[in-house]
């Protein structure tokens, strides 16, 4: 990797750590103030699923703006938006302003993060450095998840809610200067205008519609530990000091792989990575339901993260290559809008599904699914091996 390669995608990380930590901040103060004002389990809910529904509607426009504009407006546009929805919570802090600011911020990092991944596959020269930035891009969630509630705990303790407001509406202004010095790549032009609604003909290419499909079984099954551990901790009579540990296993493991990643990606293909990672957790979620100690589970989530963490940078390398190179934008924003709209649905479909078949049912029906849908990613491999990768996308 070139060292203008590594300084820019240094800068990039940096930017990206910025306006994430503005939401994750955010999903973690707000709640938190409204449950102190005296507002209800439900209405904590809403406010939550608002951080993920602006991503959902938001994804394609703001792969479009990408294709067209490129990093530096979409960032500009985005800090903006961040800022000024953490200014009014800092400004009005009452429940209906921290729904508009749940909204901003989510606004925010869809935007920000599909411009952002865009412009990072065109730094690549080859697939093997595609998988490696993919790598680093994937530890600056990690870290925003870790420092925006943090921070804003901090504050929140020391100083009260305004000042971790302040504080987290600030940080996408401060993205917008680690951006300011990256080069921008000049904008792909096709020849001719895009029609209304063309992103979805990326759909009718098989390889990227299997790729889309992995990417959301993947994605549902990152929803399903987050969302049932808890559940399968209380039936276990376990503290809530010791869920939230098994959980916090989780996602250090999934930070600790991310991290050996770019030496992985550089001696592994994204089909063996994406394989061995769903066989993996089609297994550990068989095993789930049959563990009842609070140390098996912490063992099971370790192994669980390691194995869903080594995952996005492989879809987001592969995505990279099997989509034509000015509508990366348009597919970033089909997957953005496909893992945000999981993440708002798919909790109150596992709640149903544990109703009705039990805690153990959902593990075992998720993880039947996804060790089924492994062949998809094992096909990847072997037609790298044949040398014969997936044909280019048609134009619309």
């Amino acid at each position: 990797m070139k060292p203008g390669t590594r300084r820019a995608l240094a800068r990039l990380i940096g930017a990206q750590v910025c306006v994430h930590a503005c939401m994750t901040g955010f999903r973690m103060a707000a709640p938190l103030m409204a449950l102190r004002e005296g507002y209800s389990a439900a209405a904590v809910g809403v406010l939550l699923a608002l951080f993920a529904l602006a991503q959902v509607f938001l994804a394609l426009p703001a792969g479009r703006y990408a294709e067209r504009h490129g990093l530096f407006k979409p960032f500009v546009l985005a800090s903006a938006v961040g800022t000024a929805g953490g200014l009014l919570a800092v400004a009005w802090p009452h429940f209906v302003v921290l729904c508009v600011t749940a909204l901003s911020s989510g606004a925010a990092v869809c935007v920000a993060m599909i411009a952002l991944q865009r412009h990072v596959g065109h730094l690549a020269a080859d697939a093997t450095e595609l998988r490696q930035v993919f790598s680093w891009v994937a530890i600056g969630p990690s870290i925003s998840n870790f420092l925006g509630p943090f921070l804003a705990g901090l504050l929140i303790d020391a100083s009260g809610f305004r000042a971790a407001y302040l504080l987290l509406a600030l940080l996408p202004s401060l993205a917008w200067w680690w951006v300011r010095g990256v080069p921008e790549h000049p904008v792909a032009s096709t020849g001719a205008p895009q029609r209304s609604g063309s992103s979805w003909n990326l759909l009718r290419d098989r390889p990227f519609r299997h790729l889309m499909l992995i990417n959301w079984m993947l994605a549902s099954c990152w929803d399903v530990h987050t969302f049932l551990v808890p559940v399968l901790g209380h039936e276990r009579g376990l503290s809530a000091t010791v869920i939230g540990s098994i959980l916090g296993a989780f996602a250090l493991a999934a930070t600790a792989v991310r991290l050996l990643m770019p030496w992985l990606a550089a001696r592994l293909h994204e089909g063996t990575v994406i394989g061995s990672a769903m066989v993996s957790t089609a297994l550990l979620f068989g095993l789930y339901p049959l563990v009842h100690t609070a140390w098996a589970m912490a063992l099971l989530s370790v192994l669980l993260g390691f194995a869903l963490g080594s995952v996005q940078p492989m879809v987001m390398s592969t995505l990279h290559q099997i989509t034509p190179k000015h509508r990366h934008g348009e597919a970033l924003g089909l997957r953005s809008m496909a893992i945000n709209g999981s993440s708002v649905v798919m909790p109150l479909l596992f709640g149903s599904a544990g109703v009705l078949v039990g805690v153990g049912g959902v593990f075992w029906v998720v993880g039947a699914v996804v060790g089924g849908g492994s062949h998809l990613a094992w096909r990847m491999r072997r037609q790298a091996a044949l040398s014969t990768p997936p044909p280019p996308l048609s134009h619309p």
